[in-house]
């Protein structure tokens, strides 16, 4: 499809994108936005658009896409959870202080644990940890690319091994990043 007959087909659905958007938001101003983050999309992805498809579906799933990851992020951006049992951080207002004692006892710990690594095993996962791609570390080290990433793996669960030692099943889901 060319870029004129591509203008002409969308600027055909203009009035049925805009109400199908204000149908969405429920406020005007919104469904402005709604339609130009559409329109902006379909513009810049129009060579994704397959020619011989239901041009005008492409169109209202894209807003209807647009329109529902805004309506998340909005959700949670207005979400606090507090797990607390008197519901504390939800009463305590906007003056509550972050304390990060804590975060970096376990930080200090967490140091500590990789440093008792085998040597052979904490070099290349030290590496990884400080933004080194595999075959940098692997050319540095002079190992087989599969050997490195072995290697990173086994410091990952012995770090893990560790972790979940110390400080039992609490942990465990906090420990998956490492």
């Amino acid at each position: 499809m060319s870029s004129i007959e591509f203008y002409n087909k969308f600027h055909a659905l203009s009035n049925m994108l805009n109400a199908f958007a204000y149908n969405l938001t429920k406020n005007m101003e919104e469904a402005k936005d709604l339609y130009q983050e559409t329109a902006f999309r379909a513009l810049t992805n129009r060579d994704k658009f397959r020619p011989g498809t239901n041009f005008k579906a492409w169109l209202f799933t894209i807003m209807k896409n647009i329109f529902i990851n805004n309506y998340r992020k909005k959700s949670k951006a207005n979400t606090i959870f507090d797990s607390t049992d008197n519901l504390y951080y939800l009463n305590s207002g906007k003056n509550a202080i972050n304390n990060g004692a804590e975060s970096n006892i376990m930080m200090e710990e967490l140091v500590q644990m990789v440093e008792e690594l085998d040597d052979n095993i904490r070099t290349p996962f030290q590496m990884y940890f400080e933004g080194y791609k595999y075959q940098e570390i692997a050319d540095h080290l002079e190992l087989p690319l599969g050997t490195v990433k072995s290697r990173i793996f086994f410091a990952r669960k012995a770090l893990k091994d560790k972790v979940y030692k110390r400080y039992g099943k609490n942990v465990t889901r906090h420990t998956k990043a490492v």
